[in-house]
């Protein structure tokens, strides 16, 4: 009994794959405690459950803020995402009560990249589109201008964040035969460059010149409504943007007129505001936008390492130990 009482209590927000579990459950110095279901946990039920614990394991969905860390009690020594992205997490809150903060960066990134590709082929070669015709019956015979999309070969292609997966994304595509890669962000990243001959410039250069545009950046208040009327504007009227950061970052409104308008080709989004998107949102009655649930992370292996390494964050927190992942506060 005195063992028992010793045990940490840790709330897991959502059902995740076994092995991050097993990891909780055999680490002999927590109780697991879990919200059982592949929904979120709805804010009433976080506040309740989510009291006296010493270490949350939550996803990208949860919104940590001040009201959840009060509930939550001086107890609360660790919080340990299942995301790379951290914007739901209140961190100033949680720098003044001095709790560490475990995330998965890395472990992602070959999943988000490949699916970045896939999306942007989807989107340029119209593939959800010619899908559709097949099934309808407007598949009649071959004709030479229809279902005509956008190449790779010969092509410019501009990628708005060149970090770990901006840079994975721009590895794939380089067989493909484009022509030139450009990239802005910040600050210029001369390594990560050289590796695909890629040319830093600003953002405007970059829309005007890119057959390709493809948002990989973080989300922060800069970022925030950047692509809006303003970039589709200078953008080709032959430009295909694909969007696998933060919905966020981008203006939907101002999305759906350069779609609708003319003004770009096409768009493909992994990512929305908000999340779900509502089906009789304007962009899903459009032929040239496809929109993915936010799968970019969702391979098999992806999940599986991304819920051990939360696990594995979240004891090493208890524990007082180096984390295999901390975010610095």
């Amino acid at each position: 009994m005195k063992a028992a009482q010793q045990l940490m209590k840790v709330f897991v927000t959502r059902r995740i794959p076994q092995e991050g579990l097993r990891v909780l459950s055999d680490s002999g110095i927590c109780i697991v405690q879990q919200w059982d279901s592949d929904e979120p946990i709805p804010k009433e039920e976080l506040l309740k459950r989510i009291a006296g614990a010493h270490g949350l394991y939550c996803m990208l969905t949860d919104k940590i803020d001040d009201e959840v860390l009060q509930a939550a009690g001086s107890c609360l020594k660790v919080i340990s995402t299942l995301s790379v992205g951290f914007d739901h997490l209140s961190l100033e809150e949680i720098k003044k009560r001095e709790i560490r903060v475990g995330y998965t960066p890395d472990v992602l990134t070959d999943a988000t990249a490949e699916l970045t590709v896939a999306l942007l082929l989807t989107t340029s070669r119209r593939l959800v589109e010619a899908t559709e015709e097949v099934k309808n019956g407007g598949w009649t015979a071959w004709k030479p201008l229809w279902m005509c999309g956008y190449g790779l070969a010969g092509s410019t292609v501009g990628i708005v964040g060149l970090g770990r997966i901006g840079l994975a994304i721009a590895q794939r595509l380089k067989p493909f035969g484009v022509k030139k890669f450009l990239y802005t962000g910040r600050q210029p990243r001369p390594e990560a460059a050289a590796k695909i001959q890629g040319e830093y410039v600003p953002l405007n250069k970059l829309a005007e010149e890119s057959d390709f545009i493809i948002i990989s950046c973080s989300f922060n208040p800069q970022t925030k409504g950047m692509c809006n009327s303003d970039l589709f504007s200078k953008m080709k009227k032959t430009a295909v943007f694909i969007n696998t950061s933060r919905g966020a970052v981008v203006n939907q409104n101002d999305l759906y007129q350069a779609l609708t308008t003319g003004q770009i080709a096409a768009a493909g989004l992994d990512v929305t505001v908000p999340e779900p998107l509502p089906t009789d949102h304007p962009l899903l009655s459009l032929k040239n936008c496809v929109i993915l649930p936010h799968i970019g992370s969702a391979t098999y292996a992806t999940r599986t390492t991304m819920s051990v390494l939360t696990a594995n964050n979240l004891l090493a927190g208890l524990k007082g130990e180096l984390m295999p992942s901390e975010l610095k506060l």
